[in-house]
């Protein structure tokens, strides 16, 4: 994939699960970082899972204002159910992004809303959880690139040491 910036913004999260998920698919999907607003995640901490460390390479960091010290060329995409907010299949990522997403009883503040150069949605039935979202919205990301590592050198690296499957081709 071509050098891009991908952070992650959480709005106020309440569950450490979540969190620990979006740290896991950060990880996965290359993101350089996760940022969260507001008090409920740090009282919950204690009980963070990400089981897969990402948190030793990406920065998960605390901060008062998403909007504060972007660079200039990042642009602000906010994930959210909302009215106006165009359909995920239909968007185009831009390289350099902080992806907001609200949280799990609420949504995003319309300030930021407001500022936004971009406001998508999945087109789900129902909401997911924000772990879910962050996931979906992360692969689109990857299924949409241009140059994406493809192939057995990729899964070998990326699957667990017990998965062993092989597809066998018929003759």
């Amino acid at each position: 994939m071509k050098e891009s910036t991908v952070i992650i913004g959480l709005s106020n999260p309440k569950s450490p699960e979540n969190v620990g998920a979006v740290m896991r698919a950060a990880g996965c999907y290359q993101a350089n970082e996760v940022r969260y607003t507001g008090q409920r995640y740090d009282r919950a901490v204690k009980f963070y899972t990400d089981t897969k460390s990402a948190a030793d390479t990406i920065p998960l960091t605390a901060v008062e204002s998403f909007l504060d010290d972007l660079p200039e060329d990042m642009k602000i995409v906010c994930v959210e159910l909302a009215l106006g907010a165009q359909p995920l299949p239909h968007f185009v990522h831009p390289e350099n992004a902080i992806y907001i997403f609200g949280p799990e009883d609420g949504s995003i503040a319309q300030d930021v809303a407001d500022r936004a150069d971009h406001v998508v949605y999945v087109p789900t039935v129902g909401c997911m959880n924000l772990a879910a979202s962050v996931n979906v919205l992360l692969y689109d990301r990857l299924a949409k690139a241009e140059n994406i590592e493809l192939g057995d050198d990729l899964i070998l690296s990326s699957r667990d040491n017990r998965n062993t499957l092989r597809v066998n081709k018929p003759d």
